[in-house]
């Protein structure tokens, strides 16, 4: 699994482990299971996903690792996951406009192909298909692949983009550190990939770093937690008091292909959901953009009649 993810199911079974009173997982049984997934739902009020997530990491843990199967019953949360935050077009265009360098390209293309963050940090440059006028997502979120628009307008920055790679990918090679993180299987099937400038990242970091599980140095993409902090203060010196993020442009992405007039399942391909109804959410925002309701006291264009008087 991604690095991300890793780190997410170790520290969510860190938090199961102190809640059980730091005892070995292999004493505990299915109910201790289960009144920890209650516990988030009932004490904590985690919505549905994040006790989802729990639910995966300590399933994993002891399927993988313990060889153990479990079978919890378990207070499920009420909590539903919650309408996304949109930008207005002109939102997403102020936000942009507050950024500079890679950072506007990244928020760019964020904007114009609904990316999730981490899928975009991942590029690589034999992903980004020119010819085609396509993106390449590999191993996305629950590793599928998919593909997604290019946007016609950034070709041109995202091929001085990957002229930047080009150029580090060259320093590298001579400074000895060359190589770059491949997955497991295609490291061991492709050996001498991550020597080939078709597996850079499009997203280089500008200096090279220590692998967090190998221990070997060599040039990553760029600190997701830093793109993020930078749309974070250009949202905020944009003026726009939603609760938004990086990842609100990939929901103003699917609201904007909905009002342009583009089916779900169209867009639920665009997005890499595994299921329509995740991307019928989508819906809602846009039935509230085209058609708001009047309150009563906007309707109100004349004074009220007397009544009883003669």
């Amino acid at each position: 699994m991604s690095y991300a993810t890793e780190k997410t199911y170790v520290g969510w079974v860190v938090r199961f482990i102190r809640f059980s009173h730091h005892q070995h997982p292999l004493s505990l049984q299915d109910n201790d299971i289960s009144a920890f997934l209650s516990h988030l739902a009932v004490t904590r009020h985690c919505s549905i996903n994040t006790q989802k997530v729990a639910l995966n990491a300590i399933v994993f843990m002891y399927r993988s690792f313990l060889k153990r199967e479990v079978n919890v019953q378990f207070q499920k949360s009420r909590y539903a996951a919650r309408v996304p935050v949109v930008f207005t077009h002109d939102e997403a265009l102020r936000v942009i406009q507050n950024l500079s360098g890679v950072y506007k390209l990244i928020s760019q293309l964020l904007y114009g192909t609904g990316l999730r963050i981490s899928e975009c940090m991942e590029l690589r440059i034999k992903d980004i298909d020119f010819g085609m006028q396509q993106i390449q997502v590999r191993q996305g979120k629950g590793r599928k692949d998919r593909v997604t628009i290019l946007p016609t307008s950034l070709k041109v920055q995202l091929q001085n983009q990957i002229a930047l790679s080009r150029l580090r990918h060259k320093e590298d090679l001579l400074a000895g550190v060359g190589a770059v993180y491949m997955p497991d299987a295609l490291a061991k099937k492709y050996p001498t990939a991550s020597r080939l400038l078709a597996w850079k990242y499009v997203f280089s970091a500008p200096n090279i770093s220590v692998d967090p599980r190998s221990g070997e140095m060599r040039r990553h993409h760029l600190y997701t937690q830093t793109v993020q902090r930078q749309i974070k203060r250009a949202i905020y010196h944009a003026n726009i008091h939603k609760h938004a993020s990086s990842h609100t442009f990939r929901h103003s992405f699917a609201t904007r292909l909905l009002e342009n007039g583009y089916d779900l399942r169209t867009i639920q391909e665009y997005l890499g959901h595994a299921n329509v109804k995740t991307t019928e959410i989508y819906t809602h925002v846009v039935k509230q953009l085209q058609k708001p309701v009047i309150s009563p006291l906007d309707g109100i264009r004349e004074a009220a009649p007397r009544y009883g008087t003669a």
